[in-house]
């Protein structure tokens, strides 16, 4: 079993609006076919607490647009590791550190990745961090 085109759709414009919001290390990875409950997880880094709230809202407006509502969000209040329930996709937006210290992509490296567009993870220009 593979992700559904609509879980990957909404994957894409998750990856897409942490992207425009400058997050790091995005990567989509199709769980389908380990867990039953959802099937794509998406997860980028943030340099700190604003960074992070801001990519999770950029995502929230982003797929809401699409149709889509988070049944679930976790752990906004200390803004390290924020996690997006949307059913069929979970995203997980961290800080670096804590993606460091977790290493989802890890425990999850037997799933293959959903291919993003190159535009998702171009390298940044000192200008595009400042």
């Amino acid at each position: 079993m593979t992700a559904t085109t609509d879980a990957v759709a909404l994957a894409v414009a998750a990856a897409e609006a942490a992207s425009d919001k400058l997050a790091e290390d995005i990567v989509a990875l199709d769980v389908s076919d380990q867990l039953v409950i959802t099937d794509v997880f998406v997860l980028c880094s943030a340099a700190n607490d604003r960074q992070v709230r801001a990519v999770v809202d950029a995502i929230e407006e982003r797929l809401h647009a699409m149709g889509a509502k988070p049944l679930r969000r976790e752990g906004e209040a200390e803004g390290r590791w924020v996690l997006l329930d949307f059913g069929d996709v979970v995203v997980h937006v961290q800080q670096a550190e804590e993606r460091i210290h977790y290493a989802i992509e890890r425990l999850w490296k037997d799933c293959p990745a959903i291919p993003l567009q190159e535009a998702v993870n171009r390298p940044r220009s000192a200008a595009d961090r400042a």
